[in-house]
């Protein structure tokens, strides 16, 4: 479901970096900008680089979309069993879900975080490519800027991962007991409509409030990069998290902070909502498989 889902969603995904990281405005008025809108973005795109321009940096992508999947729902299902045991506070409690998503998404963060700047880099470069292949831009990357690049935007990341991901938890905790009381649930079917609405709505909600950070996080992933940008656009070099910040601001105004808002929304709606279907579904088949009738049915 993770590798579907991460396909469909990579032309939106292309998209949403391509507009962090132009500095004109997203407006046809402005006859500087690369970029106006979706639909001409699309079409520009499609027209200078072909259809596999919006699967540029796929591969990193899948490698962070399971990596993350993985390391973050095993690290908020061991932290909450941890508050369960040793602690008196109720698992199911939406402030612990808060607490216990955003931990697990740092520590998620922190594994994954190499390739998701490669997959920055790789949808951020036009034709010709700076990078042909994954070795290629590994090795590159590493020889010409050292280690560290592959950490670049790692604070702002932080910063923001934690209340996303708490936020996320917290949200969908939340609509599912309010769904209880507004919705009840009628059947399997109805479950699981119920947990990919929850979580859409969780994903936008979350996006929306920490997507300032973004923004900054992809602008500094791109740094030492600014030769591959040459023919977007204007490029801007960036001293760090604050510095950053400051430019965007000064430059750009408040709108800065939310280029490309709107297809990073389509895209938390539809991933997160997917990624909590199948979670919820797979959790229930698991236990399906655990229950006590399940074992007498195998004996018998």
């Amino acid at each position: 479901s993770g590798l579907v889902t991460r396909v469909l969603i990579s032309p939106l995904d292309v998209l949403k970096i391509r507009f962090q990281l132009q500095i004109e405005q997203l407006s046809s008025r402005n006859p500087a900008a690369k970029y106006h809108g979706i639909l001409q973005a699309v079409q520009r795109i499609f027209r200078e680089e072909g259809l596999t321009a919006f699967w540029k940096g796929h591969v990193p992508a899948q490698f962070l979309s399971i990596g993350f999947g993985a390391v973050q729902f095993m690290a908020f299902e061991s932290l909450t069993e941890l508050v369960h045991n040793s602690t008196s506070f109720d698992a199911r409690d939406s402030v612990v879900h808060l607490v216990c998503g955003g931990l697990a998404a740092c520590t998620a963060t922190v594994a994954v975080q190499p390739v998701d700047t490669l997959r920055t880099r790789f949808a951020a470069q036009g034709e010709p490519k700076i990078y042909p292949n994954l070795r290629h831009a590994v090795v590159t990357m590493y020889q010409i800027e050292g280690p560290r690049t592959f950490y670049r935007g790692l604070t702002p990341t932080l910063v923001a991962i934690f209340p996303y991901a708490g936020l996320q938890f917290f949200f969908y905790n939340f609509l599912q007991q309010f769904s209880k009381w507004v919705i009840p649930t009628e059947g399997k079917t109805g479950g699981n409509v119920k947990n990919l609405v929850c979580g859409s709505c969780a994903g936008v909600v979350s996006k929306t409030l920490t997507y300032p950070l973004d923004v900054v996080k992809k602008r500094l992933q791109v740094g030492g990069f600014e030769h591959a940008r040459a023919a977007f656009g204007q490029v801007r070099t960036y001293g760090g998290l604050l510095d950053c910040m400051r430019q965007i601001m000064r430059e750009e105004g408040p709108g800065g902070f939310f280029k490309g808002l709107s297809p990073s929304l389509l895209k938390a709606a539809f991933s997160t909502g997917l990624i909590f279907f199948w979670y919820e579904l797979f959790c229930g088949l698991l236990c399906a498989l655990k229950s006590p009738e399940s074992r007498e049915r195998k004996e018998g």
